[in-house]
């Protein structure tokens, strides 16, 4: 094998395997906690089980880029080679709420929520190999093609005292735990008691789960953990012919390991740059299409495992995001924006919609308001006149009852990021395009 060949697999092999790799990690992280907790103090960690947030997710977490604070949160990660997993679904009632289940390709295999008219009740989910009984009381089996698994609840609530006192009795039934923990009975939580853990030392941005100098020496054994999706049989084969090569050749290892240190320098960084995820979806902005259900779009798979961790499957949610305003300008909070939604044109949506403000890594910019999106949520958005709605972004408020529409920016670069839980066709289809982001005179 020549060096060029090495290399040429290597950064093949280093943009396909990234995801996967970085599931395995934090899913390795989340393996060390002895029970369901609060790491930090803010991010629910569970193992084998969920932990589940009592309140908006707090905006110093690390974990994941481009949290949101209009849904709350559970996570999780399991082993389904252990044991099965049983979760439970309460009566959410109106709320919007979904349950998204993903293996470690990070694509979703559930379809469990209020889009899908999920039932109340107990469900099943196991691994690729499990030939067990289903046990009487559960509603439907679920199964993940992989033994490893993220769990991620999300449960809206409105940004009120009313609706976090409302919330909290189903929150308290949100439960994920093994089958060897089932008796039939819905078991609660008050999920405000959490243990809490340290986070360990916290860098600017997310945690860096991949670290290029280790890529190709955890690359075995998470392919080992991951089978090969139909079609994917030669592409195994043709990437384990030169991690075995490595195994003998310490030049080759050592060419692999610094092929994945240019890769993640040239390849992997940019596509935190929101032009490199998705396709045009108007006016500047830019959208998914086959988020959480990749198959083998592996540019897509790996621009989103960087810059935004776990998306929903797009009829569950519908992702838009930019950097720049309509003119192709980098948005910075020295500067004053509007983004203006005429009458009847706000993001059509069955579930809720919002615009969240991220500052250059993609993390909440913490302010004295203490507000990092407005939408759905927000009782108490001032509409226009004639009907339309104008949101304010940048570092200095716009004053009055404008101050009801800002979201406070940073005084540097930032970006815009909008969810349409549930979306109409109209956004589904590209019908409904998202404002245009104007630059204030």
């Amino acid at each position: 094998m020549t060096k060029a060949y090495v290399q040429s697999i290597g950064r093949m092999a280093y943009l396909w395997g990234w995801p996967l790799v970085n599931v395995a990690n934090r899913a390795a992280a989340m393996a060390k906690a002895p029970e369901p907790g609060l790491m930090g103090g803010s991010v629910p960690v569970a193992f084998n089980a969920i932990a589940v947030l009592s309140d908006y997710i707090s905006p110093d977490e690390h974990f994941v880029t481009c949290p949101n604070q209009d849904v709350v949160y559970g996570f999780g990660y399991a082993d389904l080679d252990k044991n099965p997993i049983v979760f439970q679904v309460p009566d959410f009632g109106d709320r919007f709420w979904v349950y998204a289940l993903y293996d470690a390709r990070t694509d979703e295999f559930s379809k469990i929520g209020k889009p899908y008219g999920t039932k109340p009740g107990f469900y099943l989910m196991v691994g690729p190999g499990w030939k067990g009984e289903t046990p009487a009381g559960i509603t439907a089996v679920v199964r993940s093609s992989t033994p490893v698994v993220t769990m991620g609840a999300r449960a809206f609530m409105d940004d009120t005292a009313e609706d976090r006192k409302a919330i909290q009795p189903v929150l308290s039934q949100i439960g994920f735990y093994p089958l060897s923990q089932f008796d039939g009975k819905m078991k609660t939580t008050d999920w405000s008691k959490l243990p809490h853990f340290p986070a360990g030392s916290q860098g600017k941005g997310e945690t860096e789960w991949v670290n290029p100098d280790t890529y190709f020496d955890e690359l075995p054994a998470v392919m080992k953990q991951v089978p090969p999706m139909p079609g994917e049989e030669a592409l195994y084969k043709w990437i384990g012919s030169v991690l075995e090569a490595a195994d003998k050749d310490p030049t080759i290892k050592q060419t692999l390991k610094e092929t994945a240190v240019e890769a993640e320098r040239e390849m992997i960084s940019p596509f935190f740059q929101w032009r490199y995820n998705g396709r045009p979806a108007g006016n500047g902005w830019n959208s998914p299409v086959n988020n959480a259900q990749w198959g083998t779009d592996y540019l897509n798979r790996t621009a989103t495992a960087k810059s935004n961790m776990y998306d929903n499957r797009p009829d569950e949610t519908k992702y838009i995001y930019t950097d720049n305003d309509y003119q192709g300008e980098q948005l910075d909070g020295r500067n004053s924006y509007t983004i203006t939604f005429s009458k009847g044109q706000v993001p059509p949506v069955r579930g809720f919609w919002s615009v969240t403000l991220y500052n250059d890594v993609h993390l909440f910019h913490p302010n004295a308001l203490k507000r990092y999106s407005l939408g759905t949520k927000n009782k108490t958005l001032k509409y226009n006149s004639d009907g339309s709605l104008t949101l304010y972004v940048g570092a200095t408020s716009p004053g009055g009852d404008k101050e009801n529409n800002w979201l406070p920016a940073p005084n540097g670069t930032f970006s815009l990021y909008i969810r349409a839980y549930w979306a109409d066709k109209a956004i589904l289809d590209g019908t409904w395009q998202p404002s245009a982001i104007v630059k204030g005179t």
